[in-house]
């Protein structure tokens, strides 16, 4: 009997420390939030933390305010509009056409999309200048653009360009070396091309569809010869900026409704200034004017 009562007691002591100790819990519980449902553990992989009490996320408009003063914008940059369900139909402009350009549905050359909308499109051509400072201010600003690429000068350093192409840029055909066109025979011209075609794809997976003939010149044989390396479009542009300047295809000198702008990747050995001066050039005067920045691929 001694026994019995002996192990009676153990067992109501045990059962005093196990209450004891359910109600340390459910204390420490309430006092962290836990009894309404709340974790202080961290998220399982691939889920966003919980913020912080009483603090936010910056919204975008704020994100786009503080990149702007960044990078000495007087303005912020105007967001597109989405690009239309239903693309607008792309013709070669009048008196730019060739022989048999439309009966052999050669790529249309064009210097404007049309539509109502204020944008205007950035490209920028041959690849010279590889400033990282420019990747950075594009990313930050979220401004796009179209890349017109010669493999005498990307070769300097593919992977400048891949990183471009990893931030959403699209990568297009500026020939392999750059060379006056009309000049060259068919079968010349199509090495150009195709070879440049070869090149985009191999280093960054994609065959271009986009093609701008080196200093704006072509003949029939151009796009003929392009037609056969799988281009469709072939884009010139209807104002030129650089870094300290704007220059004008159109008597009015100005900027119209869905406009092609060009400029070069450039930097001081041949600019009076660097890629990033260029940008603020061209996006003061758009925003300005209230033109915002689309992509061009977004309309063709």
């Amino acid at each position: 009997m001694r026994v019995v009562v002996q192990n009676d007691k153990y067992g109501a002591y045990r059962k005093r420390r196990i209450r004891a100790g359910i109600a340390v819990l459910a204390a420490a519980a309430i006092a962290s939030g836990c009894a309404d449902g709340a974790s202080t553990a961290p998220p399982a992989a691939g889920q966003q933390p919980r913020e912080a009490p009483g603090v936010k996320a910056p919204d975008k408009q704020q994100v786009r305010v503080a990149a702007a003063k960044r990078w000495g914008l007087s303005r912020v940059p105007l967001t597109a509009p989405l690009p239309p369900a239903v693309k607008p139909e792309i013709k070669t402009r009048a008196g730019f056409e060739v022989d048999g350009h439309e009966e052999d549905d050669l790529p249309p050359v064009f210097t404007t999309i049309p539509t109502r909308q204020k944008i205007v499109f950035l490209t920028i051509d041959d690849g010279a200048e590889k400033d990282p400072a420019f990747l950075r201010m594009m990313r930050e600003l979220r401004v796009p653009y179209t890349a017109f690429l010669s493999d005498y000068l990307v070769k300097e350093d593919y992977g400048y360009f891949k990183r471009m192409q990893r931030a959403g840029v699209s990568l297009h055909n500026h020939t392999l070396h750059h060379p006056y066109l009309p000049g060259l025979s068919y079968s010349r011209q199509k090495r150009e091309i195709c070879g440049m075609q070869n090149v985009i794809e191999k280093h960054y997976g994609t065959r271009p569809t986009l093609f701008r003939p080196p200093f704006g010149n072509y003949n029939a044989d151009t796009l003929y010869a392009a037609k056969a390396c799988g281009i469709k479009y072939a884009p010139l542009w209807n104002e030129e900026v650089f870094a300290d300047h704007w220059e004008y295809r159109e008597w009015d000198r100005d900027l119209h409704p869905g406009d092609i702008v060009l400029s070069h990747f450039r930097g001081k050995d041949d600019w009076k200034g660097t890629m990033p001066d260029m940008v603020r050039r061209f996006l003061e005067k758009v925003t300005a004017k209230g033109y915002a920045v689309a992509r061009l691929e977004d309309y063709l």
